[in-house]
């Protein structure tokens, strides 16, 4: 019994050593490897830059910029210089494209509501007749001015009723009053609607043109019985 009591301490002994001396190992271990995993993260992380005037490599951004102000200052002043004069002709370039592009802007709105009269002349008239005495659209201008001249191209000189609804309010029953001229004087008498004009009703026949804010009968039958 006494030599396995002994046998089992001395196996207890050398477990215990072999405990300690393993924590030992283990601690040593871990003391090392914090530096080395400190270098290695380091080394992960180097950059590998390199300088684009001299081709010379750093492991750090702020150490290229560092070499790029000590050595190549004045080559980056150089470029600076350069691109200072191409980004002014590209802004002047757009500039000068976007003055272009209002102006045309302009041009197109001005032409589109410009307000104009009815003609009164014959003159660059064209040999065609209206569709018909009364008219749900615009006459053109080259018409109205043959019509002038002589209604239905061979009759005698017309005389045109233009109005303007679209920019003018207009009662109910203007249109169907105007209308009722022309079979009042059905060899001669037009109605039609003008676009953008500066005036509610106007009315026109050769070297003459009379305008009307508001209907008014009277008026109307005084300017066409003029013309006779």
């Amino acid at each position: 019994m006494a030599v396995k009591s002994k046998l089992f301490k001395l196996f207890a002994f050398n477990r215990t050593m072999v405990e300690e001396k393993g924590e030992t190992k283990s601690k040593e271990s871990d003391d090392v490897s914090v530096p080395e995993k400190q270098e290695e993260h380091a080394k992960e992380n180097k950059q590998d830059l390199e300088c684009q005037y001299c081709h010379k490599k750093f492991g750090t951004e702020e150490a290229l910029n560092q070499h790029l102000i000590a050595k190549h200052s004045e080559k980056k002043e150089e470029e600076k210089a350069i691109i200072k004069p191409a980004t002014k002709r590209k802004v002047r370039n757009w500039i000068i494209f976007f003055i272009i592009l209002a102006a045309v802007v302009y041009g197109f709105y001005s032409l589109s509501s410009s307000k104009s009269l009815p003609p009164t002349d014959f003159s660059n008239h064209i040999e065609q007749n209206p569709p018909s005495h009364i008219l749900k659209v615009p006459m053109p201008l080259r018409i109205q001015k043959h019509m002038l001249e002589h209604a239905d191209g061979t009759g005698p000189p017309g005389v045109i009723i233009n109005y303007d609804c679209k920019n003018y309010k207009c009662e109910s029953d203007l249109i169907p009053k105007l209308e009722g001229f022309a079979p009042k004087y059905p060899d001669f008498v037009y109605v039609a609607p003008f676009k953008n004009m500066p005036a509610k009703i106007v009315l026109t026949r050769q070297g003459a043109r009379e305008i009307l804010d508001e209907y008014n009968e009277e008026k109307i039958d005084d300017f066409i019985n003029r013309r006779i």
